[in-house]
């Protein structure tokens, strides 16, 4: 198949798969006599092991680790265990980061109440620098 038609097929960009050969996440395909692309149905499979991976956040770097490590199947799979246990901790962090955003920002909007005028916002006063007051006398 033509890269148009693994593209539609696999929901990936041609730049995408492009982009993806260049860096060696799927193999160079064949070429016609015309200098086509021509992939089989191994580059649609890597395709959707790969747009797995990035639905999981992983990088490119550590999906080259996975498919590395699919060419070697006997060996142990503790690499992939520590790889989503990271991602795992990572994730949590995130999660605790966004809960204390909601948190401030439930905070900011009860500084402010619907009547108001832009003027009186008290959103905008919240977020806008207070002048500092000096120590000396003048």
């Amino acid at each position: 198949m033509k890269i148009g038609e693994l593209a539609k097929l696999s929901g990936c960009s041609i730049q995408t798969i492009r982009y993806y050969e260049k860096e060696g996440l799927i193999s160079a395909p064949e070429r016609t006599e015309g200098n086509f692309r021509v992939y089989n149905a191994v580059a649609l499979e890597k395709l959707a092991f790969i747009k797995n991976c990035r639905a999981l956040d992983l990088t490119l770097s550590e999906i080259k680790r996975l498919i590395s490590l699919q060419h070697s199947p006997s060996t142990p799979c503790e690499a992939v265990n520590e790889m989503i246990d990271m991602h795992l901790l990572v994730v949590e962090s995130r999660i605790e980061d966004l809960q204390n955003l909601h948190g401030d920002l439930r905070k900011l909007r009860l500084k402010c109440g619907n009547a108001r005028s832009v003027d009186q916002c008290g959103i905008l006063g919240e977020l806008s620098p207070r002048p500092q007051r000096s120590s000396t006398r003048i």
